[in-house]
């Protein structure tokens, strides 16, 4: 399973409960960002919050040399790879979410309230729904 879409279709689920994790680059440092996999990242909001320009996606080799995983199979616990984790605030639309376990074929699904125990990300409004005039 490559994207959202099919890991939600394969695991019966709605794909607003996948949890998506990214790693991006705000200024200089690199920070998971999770959202609602039927969203995509609010850059704007994200760069805001971080007080920084700069923000861009992680490239494929910078994620592999952070977490060891490739895009798409890592799960959305940073403390796991010491990064900072913002999640956004509607991931708590679901009582259980669904992620990937550092693979492509392999998922878990935990109680949201758990995850938040778990992890303490810290919350704010950092999805948007997708826009393709929206070049922000």
């Amino acid at each position: 399973m490559y994207t959202s879409a099919e890991a939600a279709e394969v695991r019966g689920v709605s794909l607003h409960s996948g949890a998506k994790a990214l790693i991006v680059k705000g200024g200089e440092t690199f920070l998971m960002a999770v959202i609602p996999a039927d969203l995509s990242l609010a850059s704007h909001a994200l760069r805001a919050l971080l007080g920084t320009k700069k923000l861009r996606f992680a490239t494929k080799d910078e994620v592999l040399a952070l977490t060891g995983l490739t895009p798409g199979s890592i799960p959305p616990f940073g403390s796991l790879f010491n990064l900072p984790t913002y999640c956004d605030e509607r991931l708590a639309d679901n009582e259980r979410i669904n992620f990937n376990a550092g693979s492509h074929t392999v998922s878990i699904q935990m109680a949201y309230t758990d995850y938040l125990a778990y992890e303490s990300p810290r919350m704010a409004e950092i999805a948007k729904v997708d826009d393709p005039t929206d070049n922000r």
